[in-house]
């Protein structure tokens, strides 16, 4: 219960749903207690981080039966634990493959930029888009060296379509520029509000275009006065709206190749178990006891992707 509180908290960082912000007051208030709970990025999070926390605990037994069993030590209660942690933990791991699936696709929902620099997508690609499953993303020349792809597996991912187009970097930051525009004209209004809240016009105009002030707070960085920030100003603020593409690209893929190896190492015990192996399989016993940290890294890289992935913001938008 005190996960799911947490994420969903969480998920309203990375879509603020059910909250709307209030210029009196100048902070976001709560509007909708339910949609809060049941934000669909926040849902997501949650099954996603318990089935991981499931494959940890598993992990954890599997280990440590296995280093009973090269022992020598507590074998019938170390076979019994392990017989038990090889099923559990291979449903666990085929439950956060799945549930990781839909955190990608709400991702692309709510968070575009964060899954364009998850995938290297510099370009908006026609559908469905290439995944690149390794390469070497460049960020000064915005191109992917020694890429290798799958085509149009990650449209259809993404997606769960053929036809809709994932957005790329470079258009999202085009995007981004206008949202800031569009920001700096509820800004300009919050300051006429702020000596006179009464003012209607201000109010109506602060309304319109309040959904963006976010965008064009990003232009603090670069000037005090945002209603007359420059166009190289409003550039670099855009440009923030990227993460760095590295350390995502390669924390997301790391992940991955960690949950494909889950899967393996639980089947291959089950397997193992089923044909009442389990216990005199040694090679299988070391690989499991080294194993042990993996669940740990794998979920550290997670939070990774989830939190790097959508700076600038604390609270996305």
């Amino acid at each position: 219960l005190s996960a799911l509180w947490i994420l969903i908290a969480n998920g309203w960082m990375q879509h603020p749903v059910g909250a709307y912000f209030d210029y009196q007051t100048m902070r976001m208030e709560v509007s909708s207690f339910y949609e809060m709970m049941f934000n669909p990025v926040a849902q997501a999070k949650f099954v996603h981080t318990i089935s991981a926390g499931y494959v940890t605990g598993a992990m954890f037994v599997l280990s440590i039966s296995a280093y009973f069993l090269l022992r020598g030590r507590n074998k019938a209660f170390a076979k019994r634990s392990m017989t038990v942690a090889v099923s559990f933990g291979l449903a666990s791991a085929l439950s956060v493959v799945v549930l990781g699936d839909e955190s990608g696709y709400v991702a692309n929902e709510n968070q575009k930029m964060k899954l364009a620099a998850m995938e290297a997508m510099w370009h908006t690609e026609k559908a469905p888009a290439n995944l690149t499953i390794f390469g070497i993303p460049d960020e000064k020349s915005f191109t992917t060296k020694y890429a290798i792809d799958i085509p149009y597996a990650l449209g259809i991912i993404a997606t769960r379509s053929f036809n809709t187009p994932l957005q790329g970097i470079i258009e999202l930051i085009e995007e981004g520029k206008l949202k800031i525009k569009d920001g700096m004209i509820a800004y300009d209004a919050l300051k006429v509000l702020q000596k006179d809240p009464k003012n209607e016009q201000a109010k109506a105009v602060f309304t319109k275009h309040s959904e963006n002030l976010g965008y064009a707070l990003l232009l603090k960085k670069y000037t005090e006065n945002v209603t007359d920030a420059t166009e190289e100003q409003i550039n670099q603020a855009a440009h923030d709206l990227k993460p760095k593409v590295l350390p995502m690209f390669f924390s997301f893929r790391i992940m991955v190749a960690c949950g494909i190896y889950f899967i393996l190492l639980f089947a291959t015990g089950f397997y193992l178990s089923v044909r009442h192996r389990l216990e005199k399989t040694s090679w299988y016993h070391r690989v499991a006891f080294y194993s042990l940290p993996l669940p740990w890294i794998a979920a550290e890289l997670g939070w990774i992707v989830a939190e790097y992935g959508r700076q600038p913001w604390v609270v996305e938008g």
